[in-house]
This record gives C-alpha cells, structure tokens and sequence, in this order.
C-alpha cells in the first residue's frame, strides 16, 4: 500500500513514485500522526522474488510504502512511460534517517547485523548528528522465519526502548518476515530493512564508488567483494530476470 502516494506498477508490484525527500516527509508526517509504517526498498532481487514466488509476493504487498533501490528498477520504470523520479537506497537513506530524526527528536534502534555493526554504525551515526538519540542496538539470532521464542524476547527489547524508527539488517527475506511479525506490537513506530547497511556506516564494508552506485553497476563491486555468496544471486538469477523484465516491459509498451 502506498496511501496518497501515485505508484508505478512493475510487474505487479506497486513501487511508490516518490525521491528520497518525498519517502523522508511521508514517514515523518505519519509518525506525526502518532502512525507507523513499513517500507521495502525494492531492488531487482526483491522484484524477482515477488515475480517468482507467490509466498513473498504476498508477503512484500503488506508493507505500507514501497520504493525503487535499484537502478533496473528505475530504467524499466522509463521503458514503460511512467518513470520514477530517482533510485532510493536503503544504503543511503539510513543517514537520511538519522539526520532529520535528529533534527525532529526523534529515536533510531537499529537490530541485527553482523556481529559488532549495529553498535559500531549507532556511534558512527551519533558522530554525524549530535543530537540523535539511538534508542538501542542488538543483533539476536533468528530463524529463516522467527519463533515465538525469538519474537518474545526481542518485542520485550524494543517495548521497553520505544523507537520511533525500526531499522532491520537481516538480509532479505529474513529481514521482511521479521518486520511483519513485529509489527502488529508496534503500530506508531516506522520499520525498515536495510540489509547490509550497518556494515556500510560501521566502515566495515566498503561501498561501490558513486558512479558505480549511479550507472547500476553497484552488484559488480558487492560480488567482488563477496563472490561465493553473492554469485548465484547475481549471476544465475539476477541477471536473466533483468533480462526478461526489460523484455516484458518493452512489450507491455509496444502493445500499449
């Protein structure tokens, strides 16, 4: 859902034509509103997931707010005569994040991770903007999906913190089903997955150069970096899906 927001339909999922300022005052004004939310910041795995498997599709159509992070996302969206405005990364908008929750008091917990980023990226952010207040940090172990045991111990953990802003770095789908467990305990707070990004703020994985960022080519410098366990994904999968969204967005538009 994207309540109020005009959306791009690529196959079937619903991806928000907003830029990063406008994902920003959307989910401060709902938290104004003393309303929470869930937003997925889509990229081309997310997409071929939601295509491929109906499970996830379903799962993914529950969040509240949906944007493009991934370039073929945004090319495709043009191809198809209703271009989105821009690329918002998850990557990128945590320190977003961070700097209008500090300007507006509010607070960022930040959960999960590998072992040390959470913590290491809560300094970081604190060091960039002063007042920002970091409700908390912690990087339990979950399951593919969470069990009752997990949820129990980690909704008693942000009961007692009171986030305004939920950040998850569980890597996705584990990230996704985790939010969608959590949320029905905390309606007034904003949830979102965010992957590797800790790693990213804590400095303890580099990022891809800019351009790299801007041309698409951001997956070449992460299999670099991590080619045994990104390879399949980005090689086998990735690759021919994008091949078969262009080739189907450029059809939808010839007919019409």
């Amino acid at each position: 859902m994207t309540p109020g927001l005009p959306t791009v339909d690529l196959l079937g999922m619903q991806l928000a034509c907003v830029d990063e300022d406008g994902v920003l005052d959307h989910m401060f004004a709902e938290l104004k509103a003393g309303r929470g939310g869930w937003l997925v910041t889509a990229n081309l795995d997310f997409l071929r997931r939601h295509a491929k498997d109906s499970a996830l599709r379903d799962l993914y159509a529950k969040a509240d707010l949906t944007v493009a992070d991934g370039m073929p996302l945004v090319w495709a969206s043009g191809l198809l005569g209703t271009p989105l405005p821009e690329r918002v990364a998850g990557s990128a908008l945590i320190y977003r994040f961070a700097e209008r929750a500090a300007r507006e008091q509010r607070s960022l917990y930040l959960l999960g991770g590998d072992p040390g980023a959470a913590e290491a990226a809560a300094r970081e952010l604190v060091r960039r903007h002063p007042g920002l207040r970091i409700a908390g940090y912690s990087a339990p172990r979950f399951s593919a999906s969470p069990t009752a045991a997990e949820l129990e111990e980690t909704i008693a953990t942000l009961s007692a913190a009171k986030p305004d802003l939920l950040l998850v770095g569980l890597g996705s789908p584990k990230q996704e089903r985790l939010i969608h467990a959590l949320r029905p305990s905390f309606p007034a707070t904003w949830m979102v997955g965010v992957g590797i990004s800790f790693s990213f703020v804590a400095g303890q994985v580099a990022r891809a150069p800019v351009w790299m960022r801007k041309s698409g080519l951001e997956w070449v410098h992460r299999l670099t970096q991590e080619p045994k366990r990104l390879a399949r994904r980005y090689l086998l999968e990735d690759l021919p899906f994008a091949a078969e969204l262009f080739a189907r967005v450029l059809w939808t538009r010839t007919r019409g």
